[in-house]
This record gives structure tokens, sequence and C-alpha cells, in this order.
């Protein structure tokens, strides 16, 4: 797992991200330091469902499968959001390591359409900041 369920008492910022129907994120690269905890203030602004999923390129390609075995099934778990059009909601997670983690919309065929992000992990500088 890429990062594990934040603290909202933790949180240090808000980061916006909109799903639309072209099948994008925006943004679609975010920068986040190793151990913080955000916000993820995500909106649907498209006219049919999407998602945001966190996790590693495997988790999120084998969550992507099971979707598609069982279309209607609901995202269920910390690290992930389901929105019809129009709705707004939100994801506090904690990101754990330097390094990446992935984020898809796992609706049938939105992943594989090129709606992917991608969370930067930066290590803590050495005085904590």
């Amino acid at each position: 797992m890429a990062g594990k369920l934040g603290d909202p008492a933790k949180v240090s910022r808000t980061i916006e991200v909109t799903m639309d129907d072209a099948k994008q994120f925006t943004p679609d690269k975010i920068s986040v330091k190793a151990g913080e905890t955000v916000r993820l203030f995500v909106k649907n602004a498209g006219k049919t469902p999407h998602a945001m999923a966190i996790g590693t390129s495997d988790e999120l390609k084998e969550h992507a499968e099971m979707m598609r075995k069982l279309p209607g099934m609901q995202h269920a778990g910390p690290s992930m959001i389901t929105l019809k059009a129009g709705q707004r909601g939100g994801i506090v997670w904690q990101f754990d390591k330097p390094g990446t983690a992935d984020f898809a919309c796992l609706v049938p065929g939105h992943m594989e359409a090129g709606m992917t992000g991608r969370f930067f992990i930066e290590p803590l500088a050495k005085n904590g900041n």
C-alpha cells in the first residue's frame, strides 16, 4: 500500500483534484513530503461516475480487473472514493515513505483510457521541513 489512512487532525494541507469526462485528473502530478498527511478534496466535474483510488500500479491494475468482473461494485476503503456526476468528497491520506504512488479511476475502461496520476513523495529534509 502506498501510504495509509491519515488522521484528519494532522492534515497539513488540502489538495483539490478534479475528475472529468475527458478521463483526466487535474492535477495528475502531485508532490507531497514523506510523513505528510493531506486532504484530497475530490470533485467529479463530469456527467458520469468517476473514482479516485490510491495505490501501487499493481494494486490499481488488480482492483481495476476486479471492477471489470463485478460491474456495479462500489469502492470501499480509505484509499478510494467513487463520486457521481457533480459530487464532491475527500480522502485523508498519509504518505509514509519517499518514492512514488499512483492514483487512477477504476470505473471500467477509465484507467485504460489514461485516467491516472502520480504522487511524488519527497523525503523530509534533515531539519524536519
